[in-house]
């Protein structure tokens, strides 16, 4: 089991959050996990970096783990593409990348004009890109060329010629329990957000079934969940925080399918401060969160990353790795 650092670069500027997540790993951090935005979810905000470029940089300045959570290899990015940066990624840090993919957001996607389809066709869209990936590192670990003639891509005969000795792993993100299914029966690892017990163990379970599908067991493939959290040294401070930059945990409405921050910024107008405490822990207290971390741990995930949203940075994982880290049981 391991806690590691979610670098949130749709609010963070690449040298905030590359500083935050060396920060992370003196204090005890294992991982780091990168956003990838092409727009902010809030204008206040304003930043959005390039997810692989920064990634690159994380690697260089720290030792850990290091992935996209998440990418999405449908519209902004042709699969392809994707395959070729995790694969460089992968080589430039050898068995510490992997790839998280997910079937997307029209806040990044949507970005280059295409048709923004329902949740069942971005979903078919993602598997059919995972299998593109996954057919450019066998094929290119053997030396040769492969190509596609799917129902949503096409690649011609090709091969990715910077190859790791080993393939990245794809983990895959979902919050249902019929796309974490399909994801145990393609995928290395799921990824999911933070909620409640009721919705995260058949989701867990239904992973587990897909990998038995597969011959594979699902119980030794990483289960990865980031978790969104309020701390600040006073309750007063750790609220005032949540409600400036991240009142998004407190939105009722759907929001994969809001195209602009300018118009999240309409939306979040409505949420009050117990919409946004029932959907994180906001406490200065650390046991508080000590024990939100601990029922992730007891509900089967094995890596847990974490979200301060907090502007200040620096205070936080100096706290949560002396006080909170330590005291997490696997």
């Amino acid at each position: 089991m391991q806690i590691g650092y979610a670098a949130m670069l749709e609010q963070f500027d690449p040298q905030t959050a590359i500083a935050a997540a060396a920060a992370a790993e003196r204090h005890g951090f294992r991982g780091v996990m990168a956003s990838d935005h092409f727009q902010p979810w809030l204008s206040r905000h304003r930043a959005s970096s390039h997810v692989w470029t920064v990634l690159g940089a994380l690697g260089a300045h720290t030792n850990y783990d290091l992935g996209p959570g998440v990418t999405t290899p449908s519209f902004r990015m042709h699969p392809a593409v994707v395959a070729q940066a995790a694969a460089t990624l992968a080589a430039l840090y050898p068995e510490r990348a992997w790839l998280g993919v997910g079937s997307g957001e029209a806040i990044n996607e949507h970005i280059t004009g295409q048709y923004w389809p329902e949740p069942p066709e971005r979903i078919d869209r993602m598997f059919e890109a995972i299998d593109i990936v996954r057919k450019l590192f066998n094929a290119s670990l053997a030396g040769r060329d492969v190509r596609h003639r799917g129902e949503h891509f096409r690649m011609e005969s090709t091969r990715l010629w910077t190859m790791p000795p080993t393939a990245p792993p794809i983990y895959v993100a979902t919050a249902g329990p019929v796309t974490a299914r399909r994801a145990g029966r393609v995928a290395d690892g799921l990824i999911t957000t933070g909620g409640t017990s009721e919705r995260l163990a058949p989701l867990i379970e239904r992973f587990f079934e897909g990998a038995r599908d597969s011959g594979r067991d699902g119980s030794r493939m990483p289960r990865i969940v980031q978790l969104q959290l309020a701390w600040a040294p006073t309750e007063e401070q750790a609220m005032a925080a949540a409600m400036n930059e991240w009142p998004l945990a407190g939105l009722r409405a759907r929001r994969g399918d809001v195209r602009s921050p300018f118009d999240m910024d309409q939306l979040v107008r409505t949420v009050t401060p117990e919409h946004v405490a029932s959907g994180m822990v906001v406490s200065a207290d650390p046991d508080r969160h000590r024990a939100e971390i601990q029922r992730y741990v007891d509900l089967g995930f094995d890596r847990i990353y974490l979200h301060n949203v907090a502007a200040d940075q620096q205070e936080w994982l100096e706290v949560f790795g002396r006080d909170v880290l330590p005291k997490v049981v696997a």
